[in-house]
């Protein structure tokens, strides 16, 4: 039987989002979680070519620095083991960054300019051609498009009664997302403390079933909305193969 989810944002940018999702279970939570780590491909240096490295440092270690720079992933523009080139030509003195990186598709770029190579002194020149091939998080981490993705239950808070009038003052600490009334409330907004939002109440938390608080950074392959998405369309494929399998 197919489960309606209902998602409700909390936080909405390109590259962090949080997000609440209710009615799922932990399982398809974590598998959310692993979807956007492991399954969805992106863009990234595999193979580098140097013509010239006058530098202090080996190829071997450039070319892991390079291989460690997002890019930009266009959806269904590249199959499994597909890629582009990308050159890279810069004397010295001054340093080196992604943004030099020049790509022969101009759907690939890297996701950030400022990212630092390396420093090149005077008469120092490094020029290479680099290739970028989609692969997948789970055979080798510089293809993990989300770099911060996690998930908690949602609380609810409930007001029990008054504080203990000579009760010892202190903190009751906190951390993700609250439910009050209704109304969802980070807790940094309380710095995190409950005796700063229910001043003098004794309050007891509960976690919410079924309902838990996803928060996603992407490293700018793609926008958190799209890598979420193409997660949850991964997790539906596999799921549609097992069922085939099942059947046959």
């Amino acid at each position: 039987m197919a489960t309606d989810f209902d998602v409700e944002f909390i936080d909405h940018g390109d590259r962090e989002s949080r997000f609440l999702v209710r009615n799922a279970t932990p399982a398809f939570a974590n598998g959310i979680r692993r979807a956007i780590i492991a399954d969805v491909p992106t863009l990234s240096i595999d193979t580098v070519r140097f013509v010239e490295n006058s530098s202090v440092m080996f190829d071997e270690q450039l070319a892991l620095r390079l291989g460690l720079v997002p890019l930009t992933t266009p959806e269904g523009e590249f199959e499994e083991g597909e890629g582009v080139t990308l050159a890279l030509d810069v004397e010295g003195p001054g340093v080196a960054y992604s943004g030099d990186l020049v790509s022969d598709d101009p759907q690939v770029e890297p996701a950030d300019k400022n990212v630092p190579i390396i420093e090149l002194k005077e008469d120092q020149r490094l020029e290479l051609e680099a290739d970028a091939v989609l692969g997948r998080g789970r055979d080798h981490a510089k293809h993990q498009g989300g770099v911060g993705v996690g998930y908690r239950h949602l609380q609810r808070v409930e007001v029990v009664g008054d504080a203990d009038e000579y009760a010892e003052d202190e903190p009751d600490i906190v951390r993700g997302v609250i439910e009050d009334d209704g109304e969802l409330v980070p807790t940094e907004e309380f710095d995190h403390d409950l005796t700063q939002r229910y001043e003098g109440k004794e309050v007891e938390l509960h976690d919410v079933p079924g309902a838990f608080v996803f928060h996603v950074e992407s490293d700018g392959s793609m926008p958190v909305d799209e890598l979420v998405l193409r997660a949850v369309n991964s997790l539906s494929s596999r799921a549609d193969e097992l069922e085939q399998a099942v059947q046959l």
